[in-house]
């Protein structure tokens, strides 16, 4: 491959991430500065986001649904989801009481990736939202460990009992087939390696 060509991949790849980022930050935390609406459960017109996000962002060439379709086809977790003409982001949200999710008996040990830091904090009060709406929780350790690694490069990982937890009645939500989500978890339900100490 010549430098020319790997340079254009390398480039491509960096303006695929400005855009994903760009799109979730309109999808998840701030639609009304792009003149958008979601419903209930995240959703909004298609054709009214890529218009609000080329209006916002100039993106040249101009961003498209194919466009789009390529970043969620080439991106290693789901963050999207286009349905019947309208576009979600799938989890992440900051918008209070707006995104709603299907309750789901979840498989029976979860993951959290967290930093070292806060790990005082959550022995006293367990996983709180954080100013999103949901505690985000992976189906795997790698995911965990990657989401984690955002703010800690060798983070904790919290092992979920989501068996026990849903036996005593908390919620579930499914985001997708490696997200997961509660509204909060209480300390018992976690564990540190062998114990969280």
């Amino acid at each position: 491959m010549t430098d020319k060509k790997f340079q254009s991949r390398r480039v491509d790849r960096r303006s695929q991430v400005f855009i994903s980022k760009k799109m979730s930050y309109a999808l998840r935390h701030n639609p009304a500065k792009y003149g958008l609406t979601l419903d209930k459960y995240g959703y909004v017109d298609l054709h009214q986001f890529l218009a609000a996000m080329n209006r916002i962002h100039h993106f040249h060439p101009r961003l498209t649904e194919m466009t789009i379709r390529e970043i969620m086809h080439g991106a290693k977790k789901q963050r999207f989801k286009i349905k019947n003409g309208q576009i979600c982001a799938l989890y992440g949200h900051s918008i209070p009481g707006i995104i709603r999710h299907p309750e789901k008996v979840p498989p029976a040990v979860l993951y959290h990736g967290t930093a070292h830091r806060f790990l005082t904090n959550i022995r006293k009060k367990g996983l709180l939202p954080m100013g999103r709406q949901y505690v985000h929780l992976s189906a795997d350790q790698e995911t965990a460990r990657q989401v984690g690694q955002r703010r800690d490069p060798a983070p904790a990982i919290l092992v979920i009992d989501a068996a026990a937890a849903y036996r005593d009645g908390i919620k579930f939500y499914h985001a997708n087939d490696q997200v997961w989500l509660v509204d909060q978890l209480p300390a018992k339900y976690l564990r540190l390696s062998s114990s969280l100490r």
